[in-house]
C-alpha cells in the first residue's frame, strides 16, 4: 500500500445513513477516528437532517440531498475552525443524522389522577390516556436537549421523559379548559385538537419536537363517581317517577310478581297516590268530579242521583224528584242523596 493510498484511507470521502430501523431518532456517523476531507459528499435522505457538532458547537445543518463539503457549504463550520483561507485541509467534526419523520402511536396515560375542580361534582378526580404523533423539527434543540453525545438514540428511550411531559402539560391545560367532567367523553376530539396548541410551543421550545396529533382515548373517573353518574342518569331517564311506578306494577302483576322493582314501598306509595287522583277526579262511586262518566261500579253500596239515573236509564231530575217525594228510599247528607243498592233494587222490584 502506498503513502497515498493509506492517506486516502484515513480521510472521510462519503458520510451517510440508510436508517434500517423504525424507532432511530439521532444517529452519530462512525468516523473511526478518521477526518473528513476537502469536497467529500454527505449524502441525506428524505426523513434526515444532518447537523455538524465541532468541538462540542453546532456547526451547519443539512437538509436532504447530496452535498460536497466545501467552504462554501459550510460556512459556519468555517467560522468555528477559523480557517483564515477556507476548507482546505481534512477536519475532524461529528455528524449526527437526525430523523425528521412522523412517530405515530405513542402511548401517554396519567400514572396518578389530576384534581379537577367540576362546576357539577365539585372536585374530582380523573385518569385519561391516549396517543400522540411526534417529529422532529428542530434539531439543534433536539440534540441539546434530548439526545445529547448518544450514537444511537432511539424513541423508547425519550418514551417515559416525553410520557411524563405530556400528562403534564394536558393535566395544566386540562384544568384550565374547566370543561366538565361529564362533558369531556363526548368532545375527546375536540378538546385534543384544542390542547395542540396549548402542548406544542412548550415541546418545541424544551425538546425541539413537534405533537401534530395528540389523541384522547378515555378520560374516567373514580367508580364511585361513576355510580353516582349512572344513578343521576338513570333517575333522569326514569322521567315521572309517579308514572315508572305504575308501569313496574303493571309489569309485576303481568308476571305475578307483584310490584317487581317498584318494591313494596313503592306500591303503597302508588296506592296512595292513585286513591287520591282517583278522589279528585271523582271515580269513586258518588263522586262529584268531572271525571264521572260512567255508571255504578260493581259491588259498589251506595249510588249517587247520577249513578242512579245511569242504571235507570233516565234524566237525573227524575231520580232527583223521586228521592224527594220519597218514593226512592235515600240517605241525604247535606244537600246531597246516597241511595243504597238495597233500596235501588227495591224500588225496581215495585
Amino acid at each position: 500500500m502506498g503513502i497515498m493510498d493509506f492517506i486516502k484511507g484515513e480521510l472521510l470521502e462519503i458520510i451517510e445513513w440508510t436508517d434500517d430501523s423504525r424507532d432511530t431518532l439521532a444517529f452519530r456517523f462512525p468516523d473511526d477516528d478518521k477526518a473528513i476531507k476537502n469536497g467529500a459528499q454527505l449524502i441525506v435522505r428524505e426523513s434526515q437532517v444532518a447537523q455538524f457538532v465541532y468541538l462540542g458547537q453546532f456547526g451547519d445543518t443539512f437538509g436532504p440531498g447530496k452535498h460536497s463539503l466545501t467552504t462554501d457549504n459550510i460556512p459556519v463550520l468555517t467560522r468555528l475552525k477559523g480557517w483564515k483561507y477556507g476548507f482546505q485541509s481534512p477536519f475532524k467534526a461529528d455528524v449526527y443524522f437526525v430523523t425528521t419523520r412522523l412517530f405515530t402511536g405513542n402511548k401517554w396515560g396519567t400514572s396518578n389522577p389530576i384534581m379537577l375542580r367540576d362546576e357539577d361534582l365539585g372536585v374530582v378526580r380523573a385518569r385519561a390516556f391516549g396517543t400522540y404523533d411526534i417529529r422532529v423539527v428542530e434539531p439543534k434543540i433536539f440534540l441539546k436537549e434530548v439526545a445529547g453525545s448518544d450514537h444511537n438514540f432511539r424513541l423508547d428511550e425519550f418514551a417515559e421523559t416525553m410520557r411524563s411531559r405530556i400528562v403534564s402539560v394536558f393535566s395544566d391545560a386540562l384544568a384550565s379548559a374547566k370543561v366538565p367532567v361529564m362533558d369531556v367523553a363526548t368532545r375527546y376530539v375536540e378538546l385534543g385538537d384544542a390542547l395542540l396548541p396549548v402542548i406544542n410551543p412548550t415541546v418545541v421550545a424544551r425538546y425541539g419536537i413537534e405533537i401534530p396529533a395528540f389523541v384522547i382515548e378515555n378520560v374516567s373517573v373514580p367508580p364511585e363517581v361513576e355510580q353516582a353518574l349512572d344513578k343521576s342518569a338513570s333517575m333522569k331517564a326514569i322521567g315521572n317517577l309517579n308514572e315508572f311506578v305504575k308501569y313496574q306494577m303493571a309489569k309485576g302483576f303481568e308476571t305475578g310478581t307483584g310490584g317487581g322493582a317498584a318494591g313494596t314501598a313503592a306500591e303503597l306509595a302508588m296506592g296512595f297516590g292513585m286513591a287520591q287522583q282517583m278522589m279528585q277526579q271523582g271515580s269513586f262511586p258518588g263522586g262529584q268530579g268531572k271525571g264521572t262518566t260512567g255508571g255504578a261500579p260493581a259491588g259498589v253500596d251506595l249510588l249517587g242521583p247520577a249513578d242512579v239515573a245511569k242504571v235507570l236509564g233516565v234524566p237525573e231530575a227524575d231520580v232527583v224528584a223521586l228521592l224527594q217525594s220519597g218514593e226512592l228510599k235515600a240517605k241525604k247528607i247535606g244537600n246531597s242523596f246516597r241511595v243504597t243498592r238495597a233500596a235501588l233494587d227495591a224500588y225496581l222490584a215495585e
